[in-house]
């Protein structure tokens, strides 16, 4: 018997029973929807959190106080309490550093009450130097950045972002040239940033406040100390190499013997991204677990159809054998109708799975990204599934004894 009856016979067989046959595949179908579905979320998640850290500069390096890695017993600070990072150790960096860092800034940071008139917001204040702008891809949208000469004399302006201008302006008024107070300090506006919305994290990142690091400092937080500096290497290559640098100056600077753990922490975007890449991937691979286990469910109800129809159908099988038709014949009838089953619910599957995707990205504003490998790679194992839960059954029924089928009742 040729392949071109064995079909037709197949699909008239699936066609006698369209109910039955779309229920068997509904287990296909949601299986490997919601494989794609999955893995388009996960792979999504992924590149946005790519993108943000690159938003972030990928090049970017974090020089905290104190060293939480190497922390021992007794009551753990804060890094904003911690007093291991000095001017003194800026200064080091800047001058030292120059073959593998290009830009570099304090950090210095206070949080209090923004108040202009009637208006006020909560929010926090950063001392930074001008290169903070370089390393974080922060641009100004209205006027100016304070200059080298307001850092020397620790003058009293600030660039704010969109979302304090919003609170503290809600008229709309250009806050350019205007006083706001911070904890009762006036600060004059003398520049607005860009707007850059929130990240993957939620996190808003136009509320902010800028001002010179040596303002904030001395007059909002009266320390001697950084609160912390980041840097940013010429490269993302290089980045490595600014680290090990940028290492070996503070311990010289804090004079730390061969054998003493440091008293600060370098962290770079490139380490963030990559501890963010393996656990965006973990999840991936466990949702598209958590979703794959609907296909094997989806195999065994093609296999519990299959043993059904070759139970209903024994009669048939036996009438058929005896007029010639082979072992292989049967087997491959069964198989054929099987496979048919799976990668219809495949091919529904794949469209629920893209169409699903695309409507949480529209609804939910989440993040998707489908790729093609993940529809190939779902058609094939639901095409698997319908092989290998569907021979079973077939070489069952290839294996009846023509008389004994005859005889079935």
């Amino acid at each position: 018997m040729n392949f071109t009856n064995l079909l037709k016979i197949a699909l008239r067989a699936i066609g006698n029973n369209k109910l039955r046959s779309f229920l068997t595949m509904l287990g296909i179908i949601i299986g490997v929807g919601s494989v794609i579905a999955m893995l388009a979320i996960g792979q999504g998640s992924k590149q946005s959190i790519q993108a943000q850290i690159s938003e972030m500069g990928s090049n970017m390096i974090m020089i905290n106080p104190g060293n939480r890695d190497k922390a021992g017993g007794g009551v753990r600070m804060n890094r904003t309490d911690m007093q291991t990072l000095k001017n003194e150790d800026f200064e080091a960096i800047q001058s030292k550093c120059t073959r593998y860092v290009s830009y570099l800034s304090p950090i210095v940071s206070g949080s209090g009450q923004f108040i202009n008139g009637n208006n006020n917001y909560p929010s926090s204040m950063t001392g930074v130097s001008q290169d903070y702008l370089e390393i974080r891809k922060l641009t100004i949208s209205e006027g100016d950045l304070f200059t080298d000469q307001d850092i020397k004399s620790s003058a009293k302006v600030c660039v704010i972002g969109k979302t304090i201008v919003d609170n503290l302006f809600p008229d709309q008024e250009n806050p350019i040239g205007k006083t706001i107070r911070f904890n009762k300090i006036p600060f004059t506006v003398i520049g607005v940033l860009t707007p850059k919305g929130y990240n993957s994290m939620g996190q808003d990142q136009d509320d902010v406040v800028l001002a010179p690091y040596t303002t904030v400092q001395k007059r909002v937080s009266a320390i001697t100390y950084l609160n912390g500096i980041y840097a940013s290497a010429k490269s993302e290559a290089l980045t490595n190499k600014a680290v090990e640098e940028i290492t070996e100056v503070l311990r010289t600077s804090h004079k730390l013997k061969e054998f003493d753990d440091d008293d600060f922490s370098v962290r770079s975007q490139e380490e963030l991204s990559s501890m963010m890449t393996s656990t965006s991937d973990m999840m991936t691979k466990l949702l598209a677990c958590i979703a794959g286990i609907s296909l094997i469910v989806g195999g065994i109800g093609i296999m519990n159809i299959m043993y059904v129809s070759v139970t209903e159908r024994t009669r048939e099988i036996g009438l058929r054998m005896s007029v010639g038709a082979r072992g292989i014949d049967i087997l491959s009838q069964f198989l054929i109708e099987a496979i048919l089953i799976s990668v219809t619910g495949g091919i529904i599957g794949i469209f629920l799975g893209v169409g699903a995707s695309y409507i949480l990205k529209f609804f939910l504003n989440w993040p998707i990204y489908i790729q093609g490998y993940s529809v190939v790679l779902s058609f094939l194992v639901c095409t698997m599934t319908g092989v290998l839960f569907g021979w079973y059954p077939a070489k069952r029924a290839s294996e009846l004894d023509p008389i004994e089928a005859i005889r079935y009742e």
